[in-house]
């Protein structure tokens, strides 16, 4: 049953996700906005249509699309969702999602160079160039967690670290922020990216499928909302207490991605996007906070020597 829910979840969460931060937007915006699954809509128009394909393309443009998505569904088996489990969960499976998100990016980096538009590897160099920024602190933040809890995979970990001491309520706050600040830098979101923009000076991950149509635009298009709802996921994941019910943690689960997906219109909202040489600085936050965790850390073990 629990495998069952969280299938659901990976197929339709998504596209819920992407459909109420449209709607943030519009009601702060004095609009009516669209449904909250007009993105499955859109994603359902773009399965049926065909697909317009440059003569200087390989093969990789082909395939990259579909081997992005397929990576980044195999990323989702490994997240914790209702309930704190994961389709399959075994030790070190943070460092395979990381890599599993990594190789989905690395394939539309690849497909954006393959069509020889300089405009598009510029889009894939800030792509790439904001990721590798980002994924240190990821690293920092699973490896502490997994050093002072005595566990190595994301569902032991959550499961474990509300008691792994009287300093875990500051870890997971400090790892909540650090969390949502990568989930705006993978995600494509304001205050990083800008996903309704078209400015040929300010678009990251827009500019690298502009040459993409139909079924493989609807492939990457799903992949990144994807994404941002994994990383929602495992904040959510860390944001529910241990020792409760299924129901109960499927019902706090729920809610805490519905509030973020609510944040994150409310600061497309409010917020403006950054210049370009500051979001460096922000992203480089997800590395300071871990740093701070890491050293939390050592101090909680240092006591208990």
């Amino acid at each position: 049953m629990k495998i069952l829910i969280t299938v659901l979840m990976i197929i339709f969460f998504p596209f819920l996700i992407s459909g109420m931060i449209r709607r943030v937007k519009s009601v702060w915006g004095g609009r009516k906005g669209p449904s909250l699954i007009q993105p499955f809509f859109d994603f359902s128009r773009l399965m049926k249509k065909s697909e317009v394909i440059s003569r200087t393309v390989s093969p990789v443009f082909l395939i990259a699309p579909s081997a992005s998505l397929a990576a980044t569904i195999c990323a989702a088996m490994l997240v914790p969702m209702a309930g704190k489990s994961a389709i399959l969960s075994f030790n070190g499976d943070f460092i395979m999602f990381c890599y599993l998100l990594a190789l989905g990016k690395f394939m539309l980096v690849v497909s954006a160079m393959d069509t020889g538009s300089s405009f598009e590897g510029m889009g894939s160099s800030r792509e790439v160039t904001f990721s590798a920024l980002a994924e240190p602190g990821f690293f920092i933040i699973m490896g502490s967690f997994a050093w002072i809890s005595g566990c190595k995979s994301f569902e032991s970990i959550f499961q474990a670290i509300y008691n792994s001491g009287p300093a875990s309520g500051l870890l997971i706050l400090l790892a909540i922020i650090g969390l949502f600040i990568m989930l705006l830098t993978e995600g494509g979101r304001l205050p990083v990216d800008d996903p309704e923009t078209h400015l040929e000076l300010t678009m990251i991950h827009e500019v690298m499928v502009l040459d993409n149509s139909g079924p493989d635009l609807g492939f990457i298009l799903y992949g990144a909302a994807l994404k941002v709802f994994l990383i929602a996921s495992l904040i959510a994941s860390l944001a529910t207490p241990t020792g409760i019910g299924f129901v109960p943690g499927l019902i706090i689960f729920t809610a805490v991605v519905t509030a973020e997906a609510v944040f994150i219109g409310f600061l497309e909202s409010v917020m403006a996007r950054m210049r370009m040489t500051h979001i460096p600085q922000f992203v480089f936050m997800i590395t300071a906070l871990a740093i701070i965790i890491f050293f939390i850390v050592m101090m909680e073990l240092g006591k208990a020597l």
